[in-house]
C-alpha cells in the first residue's frame, strides 16, 4: 500500500494486488477476528504482528511521527520489538503539549527502550507562527501544516527510508473509509513516496490499550485520556500567548493529578482546562489583581457526539480551586463549565 499525495492535502492511497497479507488490504477487520480483552490475546496479537512486521519490512527502515498518544506509543513499542534500530522514531515538541509529555516520550522510547528516537524542539518555531493568530480553525491549519514541514524535514535528514508507520486504528478507517490525513502524516511530498505499515488498523482503542499494556508501557501514556491534535493550542483561546499557554498547562496538571489522587482518573473521560483570552479583577493580600479566568471542563461520552458533565464533588473543586489560583501564575478565577453537548462542544475551540 502507497501514500501518494501529489495533489497538496487530499491522500489518494494505491493498493497493491493481494498477498499474504490480503486479509488486511480490504479495511475491514475480519469477521474472525478476537476481541482483544485479555493479555493472553495480545500477547497472542503482538507476536502475529512482530512476524508479519518482519516479513513486511525485512532489513529496511520505517519512520514514524511519534506524538505520545495511545495509538502512535502503541505502534513505536511494536516496531521497536519487530525491528529494533530499523525504527526512526520522530518526536516533534511545537510547545502544545501537556505538561510533562515531551519528557515521558524521550524516557520510555530512548532510555527504557532503546529507540532510535529524534527529538525536535520546534517550540519557538510553532509559536511564532501562531502568534496573533485568533481565529480557531486558522490555528488549526497552521499547526498541521507546520508539523507537515518539520516531519519533512527530519524524513529528508534520513537515508534508507522505505516504510512510513502510523497509528491508524480501527474507528478512524469506519468513519472515513480510509486512512484519515488530519490523524496520521498526510500532506507529504510527492517524491516523498513510502510504502504504509499500520499494525494497528483494527483494533479498537480499548484492544490498543490493552495490547500497550502487555508492551510495558506506563499505565499514564497507555490510558491517556483523548487530546486535540492541535493540543493545548485549542484550549489557549484566541490568539495564543506564552503567559496564557503555561497557564494552561500548569492548570492542566494541577486538575490532572488532584482527579489521579481522588479517584476520577479512568472514571471521568476527558477533563482538562481552558484559559480564554480575557481577564478578570481580583483582590490577593489586600491588593488588586487583573488577571485570567480558568475554566475547568470534565465530561462523559460513550461516542463523543454528546456528552454529560462530570458531577464533580464540590470540597474537590475548591481544593482544585485553591491550588490553581495560589500556583498558576496570572491567574485570579476558577470556572466549571456545565454545559452538556449539545449544546457546547467538549473543547471550546
Amino acid at each position: 500500500m502507497y501514500l501518494n499525495l501529489p495533489n497538496g492535502n487530499n491522500p489518494t492511497i494505491a493498493v497493491p494486488q493481494p498477498s499474504r497479507r490480503d486479509k488486511m488490504s480490504n479495511n475491514v477487520r475480519p469477521e474472525s477476528m478476537a476481541r482483544i480483552n485479555s493479555e493472553a490475546l495480545a500477547r497472542t496479537f503482538i507476536d502475529e504482528q512482530v512476524k508479519e512486521l518482519r516479513e513486511q519490512i525485512g532489513d529496511k527502515k520505517v519512520l514514524l511521527a511519534l506524538s505520545g498518544g495511545v495509538d502512535s506509543s502503541v505502534v513505536a513499542a511494536l516496531l521497536i520489538k519487530a525491528v529494533g534500530q530499523q525504527l526512526v522514531c520522530v518526536h516533534v515538541n511545537h510547545g502544545l503539549l501537556r505538561k510533562g509529555e515531551p519528557e515521558q516520550v524521550v524516557e520510555v522510547f530512548r532510555n527504557q527502550m532503546k529507540a532510535n528516537l529524534v527529538y525536535v524542539d520546534a517550540v519557538d518555531r510553532f509559536l511564532d507562527k501562531l502568534a496573533g493568530v485568533d481565529d480557531p480553525e486558522t490555528k488549526r491549519k497552521i499547526i498541521g501544516a507546520e508539523f507537515i514541514r518539520v516531519f519533512e524535514e527530519e524524513a529528508r535528514k534520513q537515508e534508507g527510508i522505505e516504510f512510513l508507520a502510523q497509528g491508524t486504528i480501527y474507528p478512524d478507517i469506519l468513519e472515513s473509509g480510509t486512512v484519515k490525513a488530519h490523524h496520521n502524516v498526510g500532506g507529504l511530498p510527492e517524491d516523498l513516496r513510502f510504502s504504509l505499515v499500520e499494525p494497528l488498523k483494527f483494533l479498537f482503542k480499548d484492544e490498543v490499550r490493552m495490547v500497550g499494556k502487555t508492551l510495558g508501557l506506563p499505565d499514564g501514556m497507555v490510558y491517556r485520556q483523548p487530546f486535540p491534535g492541535p493540543g493545548l493550542g485549542v484550549r489557549c483561546l484566541g490568539a495564543i500567548t506564552r503567559d496564557r499557554l503555561e497557564a494552561v498547562r500548569e492548570s492542566d496538571a494541577i486538575l490532572r493529578e488532584e482527579f489521579a489522587k481522588n479517584g476520577l482518573e479512568g472514571k471521568v473521560w476527558q477533563y482538562f482546562t481552558v484559559v480564554p483570552n480575557f481577564k478578570s479583577v481580583g483582590v490577593s493580600d489586600g491588593r488588586r489583581t487583573f488577571a485570567y479566568p480558568v475554566i475547568i471542563r470534565a465530561v462523559n461520552t460513550v461516542d463523543a457526539m454528546t456528552a454529560t458533565v462530570e458531577d464533580v464533588p464540590f470540597a474537590l473543586l475548591q481544593h482544585i480551586t485553591d491550588r490553581i489560583t495560589r500556583e498558576v501564575t496570572g491567574v485570579n478565577r476558577v470556572l466549571y463549565d456545565l454545559t452538556p453537548k449539545p449544546v457546547g462542544t467538549i473543547e471550546w475551540e
